[in-house]
């Protein structure tokens, strides 16, 4: 019965230890932040992401295949979609959700890069 009393004590104090730890980087992380927020120069990494892509009216999107010169059906391929998608895009029947919505955005300002693309 030692040896368990024992046992217990050292998972006892190895839960302590993971516990302060876990404390310290949350306090340092904390520093960071609030540095940062104060402009302080500090190690923090700081990503500013695009904004969202604007949503397309189904005109835009039929323009944008116009653009192609190519049919629902083969835009659709470009795209990696189903034809009846793009056709339900253009009548307004369903809309492209954010990632294709990207993918649009990348067709209309730069065709060259789908169409290059393998």
């Amino acid at each position: 019965m030692g040896v368990s009393m024992k046992t217990a004590n050292l998972e006892g104090a190895k839960q302590t230890k993971k516990k302060v730890r876990l404390f310290a980087e949350l306090e340092q992380a904390l520093q960071g932040a609030l540095a940062y927020e104060q402009g302080k120069r500090n190690k923090l990494r700081v990503t500013e992401l695009p904004p969202p892509p604007k949503p397309l009216s189904p005109n835009e999107i039929r323009a944008i295949r116009q653009s192609f010169k190519v049919s629902q059906a083969t835009f659709a391929r470009i795209m990696n979609v189903s034809a009846n998608t793009v056709e339900s895009w253009e009548q307004g029947v369903r809309r492209p959700r954010e990632a294709t919505l990207k993918l649009l955005t990348i067709a209309h300002r730069h065709p060259e890069v789908l169409l290059s693309a393998e």
